[in-house]
C-alpha cells in the first residue's frame, strides 16, 4: 500500500476513523494530493530543480509556518538527498532570523487599503549565504515575500531568482511547491484537529 504523507503527517492509522473519511469521502482529493506530493518531491525528473534545493525549500517553510513536525519530516528527506550539514545549519539559522507574523503588504488603493500592514522582508544572513549558494538565498528570500508578502508580489523578487540562476521553469515549480506546502500544512493542521475530537 502507497504511504500517504498526510496521513502519515497528520499521524492517521490504516483503518481509523479518519481514513476512512478520507478515503471514501475525500478519496479524489487525498489521491490528487499525494500526487502533487510525488510530482513535486518525487518527479522521475528533477531536471533543473534538485532534490536537495526542493527539500531544503520545504525545511524552510515549514519552519516559517512554525510547524515543527512538518519541518522535520522534510528535514529527514533532506538528509536522505545527502545534502551537506553546512546546508541544514544554516536552513535553521536562517528560520530563526526569517521569524516574522505576517501577513503583511499593501492592497490596491481602495476599501482593502485599511488592511495594509508593513513588515519585515527577509534576506538571507551573509554568514549563511556562502553554505547555500545564490541559488537557495535567492529561494529563500522569494519563499518569505510568498509567505509573509503576498500582495507585494513584484517583477524584481523573481529578477534576483533569474539573477541568481534559476529558470523560469524552476521558478514557477518552485511557486508551486510553496502553495502545496501552505495546503498541505493546513490540511493537517485541520485533520489534527479533527483527530482530537474524535
Amino acid at each position: 500500500m502507497e504511504v500517504d504523507v498526510i496521513d502519515t503527517l497528520a499521524g492517521i492509522a490504516p483503518g481509523s476513523h479518519l481514513d476512512l473519511v478520507r478515503r471514501t469521502r475525500r478519496g479524489v482529493a487525498r489521491e490528487q494530493a499525494q500526487k502533487s506530493y510525488t510530482s513535486l518531491f518525487e518527479p522521475t525528473c528533477y531536471r533543473d530543480f534538485g532534490s536537495v534545493e526542493r527539500f531544503a525549500i520545504a525545511v524552510f517553510v515549514a519552519g516559517l509556518h512554525g510547524q515543527p513536525a512538518i519541518k522535520d519530516f522534510y528535514g529527514d528527506r533532506l538528509g536522505g538527498a545527502a545534502a551537506p550539514e553546512a546546508i541544514c545549519a544554516a536552513i535553521e539559522a536562517e528560520i530563526v532570523a526569517a521569524a516574522t507574523k505576517g501577513p503583511y503588504g499593501a492592497y490596491p488603493e481602495g476599501p482593502l487599503s485599511k488592511e495594509d500592514a508593513k513588515g519585515p522582508v527577509h534576506r538571507v544572513l551573509k554568514k549563511n549565504r556562502e553554505a547555500l549558494g545564490p541559488r537557495l538565498s535567492s529561494a529563500f528570500e522569494h519563499v518569505h515575500m510568498l509567505v509573509f508578502h503576498p500582495r507585494d508580489a513584484a517583477p524584481s523578487s523573481l529578477q534576483a531568482m533569474l539573477d541568481a540562476g534559476w529558470t523560469t521553469d524552476a521558478v514557477v515549480t518552485l511557486s508551486q511547491l510553496v502553495a502545496f506546502l501552505s495546503f498541505q500544512i493546513r490540511v493537517v493542521a485541520g485533520l489534527k484537529v479533527l483527530a482530537a475530537l474524535s
